[in-house]
C-alpha cells in the first residue's frame, strides 16, 4: 500500500512537471487595437418588438490573418439612433498575408417604440 501511494504521488508530480514544461506558442500577443470598417450588415427582420433581442451580423475585411475582430463600441446618439464602431486586433508573428472577410454579430434589443431611418 505504501509503494502504491509513492507511485501515485510520483506519477502526479511527474505529470505536473511535463504539463508546466509544455511551451505552447499557438497564441500571439495583441500588438494594437484599431477601428475597422463595417463593410456590410445583415438584419433578419426590419421590424422588432420592444425588449426582444435580434442578432445583427456585420462583415469586415482584414488584410492578413494577423488581424481579426476584437470588439464593438456601442454609443447612444439620441433616443432612437445608435452608433456602432467595430475594432480589430493586430498581432505580431508569422501570418498569411491574404485578405479575408469575417462575420461577427451584435445583439440588439430596442427599449422603446419608434422608427429609425
Amino acid at each position: 500500500m505504501k509503494n502504491f501511494l509513492h507511485f501515485g504521488f510520483s506519477a502526479f508530480f511527474l505529470g505536473l512537471f511535463f504539463i508546466s514544461c509544455n511551451d505552447n506558442d499557438d497564441y500571439q500577443t495583441i500588438e494594437s487595437v484599431d477601428k475597422v470598417k463595417i463593410d456590410s450588415v445583415k438584419i433578419i427582420n426590419d421590424t422588432m418588438d420592444v425588449f426582444s433581442i435580434q442578432s445583427i451580423k456585420t462583415y469586415s475585411a482584414y488584410s492578413s490573418h494577423c488581424e481579426g475582430f476584437y470588439a464593438y463600441d456601442y454609443v447612444h446618439d439620441d433616443n432612437l439612433a445608435r452608433i456602432v464602431t467595430a475594432y480589430k486586433y493586430t498581432t505580431s508573428g508569422p501570418c498569411t498575408q491574404a485578405t479575408y472577410t469575417s462575420a461577427n454579430q451584435i445583439n440588439f434589443s430596442p427599449q422603446k417604440i419608434g422608427t429609425s431611418l
